[in-house]
């Protein structure tokens, strides 16, 4: 027996299982060690970074003041464990804010707050400060004006009373904004050779006398523009005549309607009663029917019909018939 304790061999196999339990009761008794079931566990718990943006609020006397100069968001960087920082990202159940309630009116340079974020978290907020301007607050009541491309308009064709809704809206800002307000426009852009009516809803601006957009809240900030777009028409008689007759017969010429729609310049068309027709009978040696367009006068755009036809009769003379 005491042989058998003092074989090389042996010694071998008793070191390596000496040696196998070592390392896995090291390994047992580390934090890193995990069990398939403790994995998720620790995902939730391991340090995450995320940054997202969140509106900036705003702490002041609404009724008396008016800020600007504000974003609009700001960027917070949260950092903390997965579960905490993602739960915190989706719900977003904090807030950022600037405290302007002990200010007065001028330029002031305040530092962004944050409150309802969870204390097992820290975070960072990007800008930190903010420079602001605060200014006495102002209302007033203004007309609405309608601005739009006239050029646009097809030829012949004009613009009737145009009409916006609201025609009126309450204007707010800082005092020196809405003092410097000439009017309030709702701006159109007609399309190129518009010949129908045209209603729009559009937004509103805030123009000063050299028309720069001023800064400031229009309720409603839109309106309900209409633009009637029509053309002026009158009904004329059409006067025919003739050239180019040959003296050995004789002509007849007739319409099969006496009158013709004209569209156009309202001007023009109050100068016209009539429309002239030139039939031309060269070479007509026999009585035929041809259709003849209408030509338009200046300042007309169209005729309805825009082509008549023209029953052309032909006789010959009886001089011409005893030859």
């Amino acid at each position: 027996m005491k042989n058998f304790w003092n074989k090389p061999w042996f010694i071998r196999i008793v070191s390596l299982l000496l040696a196998v339990l070592i390392v896995i009761y090291i390994d047992s008794t580390q934090t890193g060690f995990l069990t398939q079931g403790e994995s998720s566990k620790t995902r939730q718990t391991a340090t995450e970074t995320q940054t997202i943006k969140v509106p900036l609020q705003v702490l002041v006397d609404t009724d008396k003041y008016y800020v600007v100069g504000y974003p609009e968001k700001v960027k917070v960087t949260l950092e903390g464990s997965n579960a905490l920082v993602t739960s915190t990202v989706n719900t977003q159940n904090f807030r950022a804010y600037i405290d302007l309630t002990k200010k007065k009116v001028g330029v002031h340079t305040v530092k962004v707050q944050i409150t309802g974020l969870n204390k097992q978290l820290s975070y960072s907020i990007n800008p930190k400060t903010i420079k602001v301007n605060i200014q006495r607050r102002k209302s007033t009541t203004m007309p609405v004006r309608i601005e739009y491309n006239k050029n646009a308009v097809a030829a012949g064709y004009h613009v009737g009373k145009t009409s916006v809704s609201p025609s009126q809206v309450e204007v707010t800002g800082a005092k020196g904004e809405v003092n410097q307000i000439d009017q309030i426009v709702a701006k159109v852009t007609l399309p190129n050779n518009i010949n129908h009516n045209y209603e729009r809803e559009v937004m509103l601006v805030a123009e000063d006398k050299k028309g720069r957009q001023l800064n400031v809240i229009i309720q409603p900030a839109t309106a309900r523009v209409s633009i009637p777009i029509s053309i002026a028409k009158k009904t004329v008689k059409l006067s025919l005549s003739s050239k180019n007759e040959e003296s050995n017969r004789v002509y007849s010429v007739t319409a099969k309607q006496n009158n013709i729609v004209l569209y156009g310049n309202e001007s023009v068309l109050k100068k016209l009663s009539k429309i002239k027709l030139i039939v031309n009978l060269k070479n007509i040696t026999s009585s035929t029917s041809k259709t003849y367009q209408i030509k338009l006068p200046k300042g007309v755009v169209r005729a309805e019909p825009s082509s008549v036809q023209i029953q052309i009769k032909v006789k010959e003379t009886s001089s011409s018939k005893q030859n």
